[in-house]
């Protein structure tokens, strides 16, 4: 077994249903816009549509990240899972590919929460009736100046925009209590704004619940004969076409209500937070994976049961006009219930409970704009790491961004600019969120896939694990596909922000690819360990990379004497390194240590590079006696070859890459590694 020199260690976490409330924030949130998208895209089908997405969460969404969290429970989620099963860079690509969909996930949950922020700021009657009067006596910037291009600004900027800009201000500043060291202050507040946000919602689809079987019942069959009319053909033919029909209608509205499912892959991401047992294992902590799975199972269980009683009572109790563009309920229909709004029946909502009003709706108001402007902090919080940190791995991004989380800040200018870009408008943004959640679902479906193909050996288990994930991955791909094509928007922001990273990427890698990229050797046995410690401990030592398979170890042995004139007393050590996954960037070499042909002999694999584990290999060498020699023979490879060679594929150029690795991390020149070429 591989022994490493390098400690890990598990992070304090928090209780997982603290861990829960952090991931509510954006989760829970959608619960304030999504049952008016749904019925106003499918009407009084729309209750139909939520069962679906229901059903959806608990037989896909929520199996497969089960899986996930069980394979990879240190925070890289279904990247972290594909970077294992699909080495080199292909698997580097489609993951800066997920990467750049994660951003857009947060460039646009940013948005669209706060964009829904200022709908219920705005509706509100306190607002309408003490601001708007005043806004509409003082502020005219419309007359501040004549210029045309001043005129096409202000009707840019109208006060859904303007509010949405405000409250994202608002929303960036939450979420520095967690960047200036107060996780457990925020944590709390998070629970206080979830908890307090729920119970409104309990209250509100309560008594929307009992006023249907009571005394609404009239408005509950007035609907079901609406969804009858829907469901049935002029010829009035039911049963089986009436199902068909329900069912092509519930999968086709699917991309409309897709939003209820977002929250999964930030899950993974703040999966490190969430506390395990006393006796977790280091590598899988089962602790914390059993917390994991339960605070999946019980935030898919709540948004479940959430949204298909939201969605219902909106598409039963809520009149049509007041969903109409500009109605009182657009985009905030259980906040239009709670302030007293009309029903379909004409009646203030104030019949299903005397407490609903102006003092309740706006304590409503004040829970849900609170979460709605959390919710884009909270997928910073996750995400301030995630991103960062995979791309620190495969060495796209430079030391100095990462510390002044110079990527966050760029995604905060997006944002702003997103938000201007759609006009603050719900309705475009909502096609962009939901590419971006199904294309992160398809990729945990991939990876869940190709990770339970990778395990099982050939035989017909194999084929019965990988069967419902295949079914899921499939469906889930289906749904990205039909939602790209109603709206292109979400795949070309995507891929302007892929284009973006694998740019800076790879001028990052090339400006750090004099990095020593070294974590530590590994070795096959304690024998290779004290070998290895023998070796730096000689006074002198001359090192001799050899490809092997090109010529015998003895015969290279005395060929490297002949030509560098090295006597018989000189002791020489051939290393034969083997390449790993090259598009690595940082790695920790497995060595061993033998004597072959009659000859002293290293093997290292899983490198990322040559160059970097010879240099390593002198520079601990050098720190006892005289410094080590390395020599080379000349290659005939062009001097851009080897470059090209050396930052894609680790090979080309070796000689002068561990003279300039060497010489950047020893600045004694007389304790640094000698290069000889002979």
């Amino acid at each position: 077994m591989a022994t490493s020199t390098q400690p890990k260690t598990i992070p304090a976490g928090y209780a997982w249903w603290l861990v829960l409330c952090l991931i509510g924030l954006d989760y829970f949130s959608t619960l304030a816009y999504v049952p008016s998208l749904a019925v106003q895209a499918v009407g009084p089908l729309a209750p139909f549509a939520a069962i679906v997405i229901a059903a959806i969460t608990v037989v896909a969404a929520l199996p497969v990240y089960l899986y996930v969290v069980g394979r990879s429970p240190h925070g890289r989620g279904a990247t972290g899972l594909l970077e294992r099963s699909i080495p080199g860079w292909t698997g580097k690509l489609l993951i800066l590919l997920l990467l750049a969909f994660v951003a857009t996930d947060y460039v646009v949950t940013q948005n669209l929460s706060v964009a829904d922020a200022a709908e219920h700021v705005r509706g509100n009657p306190l607002f309408r009736v003490h601001v708007d009067p005043l806004l509409d006596a003082r502020w005219h910037p419309e007359r501040w100046s004549d210029n045309p291009l001043w005129q096409r600004v202000v009707q840019v900027f109208d006060r859904q925009l303007v509010m949405t800009l405000l409250l994202s201000m608002v929303s960036f500043a939450s979420w520095t209590l967690w960047w200036r060291g107060s996780p457990q202050l925020f944590l709390r507040i998070a629970a206080v704004v979830v908890i307090a946000y729920l119970l409104f919602n309990l209250i509100v689809l309560a008594s929307a619940v009992l006023h249907l079987s009571g005394a609404g019942r009239a408005m509950f069959n007035e609907w079901r004969e609406s969804a009858l009319l829907e469901l049935n053909d002029a010829s009035g033919i039911r049963g089986a076409w009436s199902a068909w029909k329900l069912a092509c209608l519930a999968f086709v509205s699917f991309p409309y209500v897709a939003l209820g499912l977002s929250g999964f892959e930030l899950s993974m991401a703040v999966t490190p937070l969430v506390r395990g047992a006393v006796d977790d294992d280091k590598d899988q902590p089962r602790g914390r994976i059993r917390n994991m799975r339960k605070l999946l199972i019980v935030a898919a269980g709540l948004m479940a049961v959430g949204l298909c009683l939201a969605v219902s009572v909106t598409a039963m109790l809520v009149p049509v006009d007041a969903l109409a563009e500009g109605g009182p309920a657009v985009h905030r229909t259980l906040a239009y219930l709670a302030h007293g709004g009309r029903l379909a029946d004409g009646q203030s909502a104030s019949a299903m409970n005397g407490a609903f009003g102006p003092a309740f709706g706006t304590m409503y108001d004040a829970a849900t704009i609170s979460i709605l402007c959390l919710a884009g902090a909270c997928v910073a919080i996750a995400l301030r790491d995630y991103v960062p940190q995979s791309l620190q791995r495969f060495g796209m991004e430079l030391d100095w961004a990462r510390r002044l989380g110079v990527k966050m800040r760029f995604f905060n200018v997006v944002v702003l600019v997103v938000v201007v870009l759609f006009h603050a408008h719900i309705d475009a943004l909502q096609w962009v969120y939901a590419t971006s959640v199904l294309v992160l679902l398809s990729g945990a479906s991939l990876a869940a896939v190709i990770d339970v193909r990778r395990r099982l050996a050939r035989t017909w288990p194999r084929r019965l694990a990988v069967a419902p994930f295949a079914v899921i991955l499939v469906f889930f791909a289906g749904m990205t596909l039909l939602t790209i094509l109603i709206s292109r928007a979400g795949l070309e922001i995507a891929l302007a922000f892929a284009v973006g990273l694998f740019a800076t990427s790879l001028v990052s890698r090339w400006i750090r690819s004099t990095e020593l990229r070294f974590q530590g050797f590994e070795f096959v046995d304690d024998d290779s360990r004290i070998a290895w410690q023998h070796c730096c401990a000689h006074e002198f030592q001359v090192l001799v990379p050899h490809r092997p398979g090109l010529r015998p170890r003895a015969e290279k042995n005395r060929a490297i004497r002949l030509r560098h004139r090295l006597g018989a007393d000189v002791p020489i050590i051939l290393v034969e390194a083997q390449l790993g996954d090259t598009s690595d960037f940082l790695q920790a070499p497995l060595m061993r240590i033998t004597r072959e042909e009659g000859v002293d002999l290293i093997e290292v694999s899983r490198c990322v590079s040559v160059s970097h584990v010879l240099a390593a290999m002198a520079l601990e060498m050098s720190r006892v006696g005289r410094p080590p020699e390395l020599h080379f023979g000349w290659s005939d490879e062009s001097p851009l070859a080897a470059n090209l060679n050396f930052l894609l594929f680790g090979e080309g150029n070796i000689p002068w890459m561990v003279r300039e690795l060497t010489r950047h991390a020893e600045p004694d020149s007389d304790r640094r590694p000698k290069i000889i070429i002979g």
